[in-house]
């Protein structure tokens, strides 16, 4: 009896002679391209038809590189831009003290220029801070009476007078400015030598000569001098300049208004005058009879 199955359902070779058939082949071919070369254009052939397919299989790679090198360049640039923006505020607060030192030593260069032409003794001192008292214009300096600070002791900078010493401590002293309500200074006109006292006007920063003669020699520009009457005020320190002469009837006393020459509201650093001018000596009344 036949067993063999129908022809629908007839079987080939089986499947190890196959596969050692291929075997022998692919050696053969092996052999044979290692000798003669004869595979090269067989394999340049299929490197050209397959290019596309590789190219097609290489897109999702180069996709997922491309993205995690666009988020790695991302960061990179947020972390450089982050360092730039420090850099920079770095950079400019350098810059701000370097314009700062710069101010404070031309102002410093000025001020020892000034101290060489003064004739009397004087010490450098810095602003510590502003008086308390809001109705005041004062400052407080580093320099006190363990520094040979005393009272009434004028303080002026390069361009002009400032205030004078009205408070003294071990190490500090208070300085009431030239424009306080309650300040006086004795003063004179550069130009025509006449002479008054300048009163502060407070928070305004500007001066006043009170009680003038309606037909005193005075103009707007004039510049106004300490006169030394006082004795402590050494003759000669620029007080300020005369920007307003307001006239009025005659028999009434003008109005004239100053700027002070001084950076009474600029300068840090200022210079204390140690030595007040020798006071000459009152007359000696005569015996009553």
């Amino acid at each position: 009896m036949d067993y063999s199955p129908p022809p629908l359902f007839k079987q080939g070779a089986p499947a190890r002679v196959k596969v050692t058939v291929f075997a022998l082949v692919s050696l053969v071919l092996l052999v044979v391209d290692a000798h003669m070369h004869v595979l090269s254009t067989v394999r340049q052939v299929a490197a050209t038809v397959l290019y596309p397919l590789q190219m097609a299989a290489l897109v999702p790679r180069d996709a997922v590189a491309s993205m995690g090198g666009y988020f790695s360049s991302l960061s990179s640039l947020q972390n450089e831009v982050r360092e730039l923006k420090s850099q920079q505020v770095t950079q400019a607060q350098a810059m701000q003290q370097a314009q700062l030192q710069m101010a404070e030593n031309a102002h410093l260069r000025r001020l020892l220029e000034a101290r060489e032409y003064l004739p009397v003794a004087t010490i450098m001192s810095e602003i510590l801070y502003d008086a308390r008292d809001p109705s005041t214009r004062r400052i407080v300096l580093d320099r006190g009476a363990r520094n040979g600070v005393q009272l009434g002791l004028p303080v002026i900078d390069n361009a002009g007078v400032i205030g004078q010493v009205t408070r003294v401590f071990p190490f500090t002293s208070e300085v009431t400015l030239l424009t306080d309500k309650e300040q006086a200074i004795p003063v004179q006109v550069l130009r025509s030598g006449l002479r008054s006292i300048a009163y502060g006007r407070g928070h305004s920063g500007l001066l006043d000569l009170r009680f003038v003669a309606p037909d005193a020699d005075i103009q707007v520009g004039d510049v106004i001098v300490t006169s030394g009457l006082d004795g402590m005020y050494p003759a000669g320190l620029a007080v300020a300049k005369v920007v307003q002469v307001e006239k009025v009837a005659a028999g009434a006393f003008g109005r004239v208004i100053c700027q002070p020459l001084g950076g009474v509201d600029r300068n840090r650093q200022l210079l204390i005058v140690m030595s007040s001018m020798a006071r000459a000596p009152r007359p000696e009344t005569a015996a009553a009879a």
